[in-house]
């Protein structure tokens, strides 16, 4: 059996656990209620849903002539998402979350053409009004959504704190996005099951981790099935339609913002997706649109 203590918790509506080990147990559980507490922090501050948050401040000043002053923390983010879309080519967009008006996955029904260029306009980083001390949306309904890289930086910060804390060995899972912290206490890797995207209940593969990051995209997260055609919430930016060439790509990473990341880009990609991780020299695993495998150093 592995070695170690879970602790559960419940955040940006995931279930998530801390797996911690090499410390007494009060060390541990002190440690563990710092890094709950540092994700907590995160969700609600970056949180679309809460209006008090520093990103529905941000979106509800879109159109104002004044811009939005900045904290360090959300300067340091929103600098990263602009790396992310030129890294991407324009399909990392945190501005892109708009295109939740024209998209009713809870009705299972796919946006009239008039529907969707309604919104699209509205999306488009490089509109985005950014300095190191400010931003501003300069079309009203413009919006930010952290939504893209939010649980991972969470994973990445709470890592942080528990190694600060002298926890060595364990992970951070949140919803399936997850963080290692080191070995097992004996030096065996933690052992990850990588969902199947059309299996709810089976396993792709599993992987074997001591370092870094593992994260998933998949189209089966959240999904509607409309005369025979699968719709996932993965979005392209440009067109308003969801990816549809990949079922799933899971990616290792050094951070979990960075994993997340290129598993994201990657189901966008299309065909060019195993050459774009490959340039990025990320391991993945990796489903196509016919269930076909395909793997790098995982």
């Amino acid at each position: 059996m592995p070695h170690g203590t879970h602790f559960p918790f419940v955040a940006m509506a995931s279930r998530c656990e801390l797996h911690l080990a090499g410390l007494p147990a009060q060390r541990l559980a002190s440690a563990a209620r710092r890094a709950q507490a540092e994700v907590l922090r995160i969700e609600a501050k970056y949180s679309r849903y809460r209006v008090d948050s520093m990103v529905s401040r941000i979106n509800a000043a879109a159109g104002q002539p004044a811009p939005v002053a900045l904290d360090d923390e959300t300067a340091h983010l929103l600098a990263f998402a602009g790396q992310l879309h030129a890294l991407s080519a324009g399909l990392f967009d945190i501005s892109s979350g708009v295109l939740r008006r024209a998209w009713d996955f809870k009705g299972g029904q796919p946006p009239t053409p008039q529907q969707l260029q309604a919104v699209l306009p509205l999306v488009g980083w490089g509109r985005v009004e950014l300095t190191g001390a400010s931003v501003r949306l300069p079309s009203a309904g413009m919006e930010l959504d952290f939504g893209g890289f939010g649980k991972e930086y969470a994973a990445d910060r709470a890592a942080t704190l528990l190694l600060a804390e002298g926890v060595q060995h364990g992970y951070v899972n949140l919803g399936g996005d997850i963080r290692l912290l080191g070995p097992q206490p004996d030096g065996q890797p933690w052992r990850f099951a990588i969902q199947h995207p059309r299996q709810a209940d089976a396993s792709l593969a599993h992987v074997a981790l001591s370092h870094g990051a593992l994260a998933t995209s998949g189209d089966y997260e959240r999904y509607f099935v409309h005369q025979g055609q699968r719709y996932c919430h993965v979005l392209d930016p440009t067109s308003g339609w969801p990816a549809r060439a990949w079922q799933s790509v899971s990616v290792t990473q050094p951070a979990c913002v960075a994993a997340g990341a290129l598993c994201t880009v990657a189901m966008l990609k299309g065909a060019q997706a195993l050459d774009f991780l490959q340039h990025q020299a990320a391991a993945y695993l990796a489903v196509d649109a016919s269930g076909a495998l395909h793997h790098q150093g995982l």
